[in-house]
């Protein structure tokens, strides 16, 4: 009878064990956004597709920028790029936050371009060096900030970019919009392609937070610059098109952001 109890107690215990690793599984399952990033950089890393709209990108801009040599009325010509997703690739920071169930984080972000360790986006080093071996400057306008451009000087070093000095290397100082940074540039230069992959990168049009029926809409009215003097690399990870989804509130918890993503994605019911 002692023998039997024994048995008995020790399955109950099994049986709380299993339920208690299950409850914890559960509850740290990936969120419905984060799994969403979680394949957006698998995509990024593995997908020949994403290559090929990289290089796509790239082998546009090479034809727009050989057509403005052309008609260069001998005024200094100059490209201008964002960063991070147009020449650096940063899908493992994004990865790892996102497996583990995270959101950004500036510190831990700030920690990864301390390391210097971005690969580059496809066709980006050679276009750059090129527009440099035909005299045209670039300019690295990024919404990285300040402190980070030890780092991020290093990493673009490190694959030889050209014009990677302080008076090309533009950080972000105050405001994240790019308008009067590229002003600024405007004012020695003419700029005959902007790279990016998020649509502030380009024009003021997407600056102050807009609604995603206006950003469609400003994309609409910029519909010819588009592949001519604006070249958009692809970005599914991360972005104004995610914080205009999520109406730009950075507070919003996983669970809410999925409610939100349920509600506007459309689905076959």
């Amino acid at each position: 009878m002692k023998r039997l109890l024994s048995i008995i107690i020790i399955l109950i215990a099994l049986l709380e064990a299993c339920t208690t690793t299950k409850s914890t599984i559960q509850t740290s399952s990936t969120s419905t956004v984060n799994n969403g990033k979680v394949w957006a950089s698998l995509w990024q890393q593995r997908a020949a597709e994403y290559r090929a709209l990289c290089f796509q990108a790239y082998n546009t801009a090479k034809f727009r920028l050989d057509e403005a040599l052309k008609q260069s009325n001998g005024r200094p010509l100059a490209v201008v790029t964002d960063i991070d997703e147009t020449v650096l690739d940063n899908s493992p920071y994004d990865a790892q936050r996102a497996i583990n169930n995270q959101e950004y984080d500036s510190a831990t972000w700030k920690q990864w371009t301390a390391k210097a360790a971005c690969d580059t986006v496809a066709g980006a080093p050679s276009f750059f060096k090129y527009a440099a071996s035909k005299g045209v400057a670039v300019f690295y306008i990024t919404n990285r900030d300040e402190d980070e451009r030890a780092g991020t000087v290093k990493n673009l070093q490190r694959y030889n970019m050209p014009f990677t000095d302080n008076e090309h290397v533009i950080l972000k100082s105050g405001s994240s919009s790019k308008e009067s940074r590229r002003l600024e540039v405007l004012k020695k230069y003419n700029i005959v392609l902007l790279c990016g992959d998020n649509l502030p990168d380009f024009d003021k049009l997407y600056d102050n937070h807009p609604t995603e029926e206006s950003r469609n809409a400003a994309t609409t009215q910029l519909t010819n610059a588009f592949g001519s003097k604006y070249i958009v690399l692809p970005n599914p990870s991360y972005g104004d098109w995610e914080g205009a989804l999520f109406k730009f509130n950075y507070g919003l918890k996983a669970a809410q952001k999925d409610s939100v993503i349920k509600a506007k994605t459309r689905f076959d019911k």
